[in-house]
């Protein structure tokens, strides 16, 4: 499986909606800002968001993104799914041509990677994600403003923190 930026960058953007999306409309401005994503890119990917049903936009002052959903039905899968995105392992698609018009050697064992994925990145709830404890300390870094190299740092000497989860 080859998971894109845009794949990366979209469950990000939908996670940092769902952090933030607090009865009102999250301009993507916000997001780009705290997640250091382009803008247009952003723009471009809220655009298949919305044609999934997954957002709606809202527009003039105040205008920005909501989620259509309640948090706990939309998945990573669903969202990686909205964009196009790709999942599959397999050379041949899982078309059972990857060798000579016939299946590999392997393919059994990529088909059943591709399924455990699947299952997994559909299982990831938005409301799963925002759950986590490195979410939410993340989330209350980038709140404050502070830059990657000051979050990295303990307060009291200055030192680099290793995060382990």
């Amino acid at each position: 499986m080859k998971l894109t930026t845009k794949g990366r960058y979209a469950v990000t953007a939908m996670l940092d909606l769902a952090l933030h999306n607090h009865g009102r409309a999250v301009p993507l401005t916000e997001i780009a800002s705290r997640q250091g994503i382009s803008l247009s890119y952003l723009e471009q990917i809220f655009s298949q968001l919305r044609k999934a049903k997954l957002v709606q936009s809202c527009r003039g002052p105040g205008g920005g993104y909501q989620i259509c959903k309640p948090l706990n039905e939309i998945s990573a899968g669903h969202i990686i799914e909205a964009i196009n995105e790709n999942m599959d392992v397999t050379r041949c698609g899982g078309s059972m041509n990857c060798q000579d018009n016939l299946p590999c050697l392997t393919h059994d064992f990529w088909i059943g990677l591709n399924q455990e994925i699947s299952n997994y990145l559909y299982r990831a709830t938005l409301q799963d994600l925002m759950e986590g404890e490195f979410v939410k300390t993340i989330s209350a870094r980038q709140d404050q403003g502070q830059s990657d190299d000051d979050a990295r740092r303990n307060p009291d000497d200055g030192q680099p923190v290793v995060w382990v989860s």
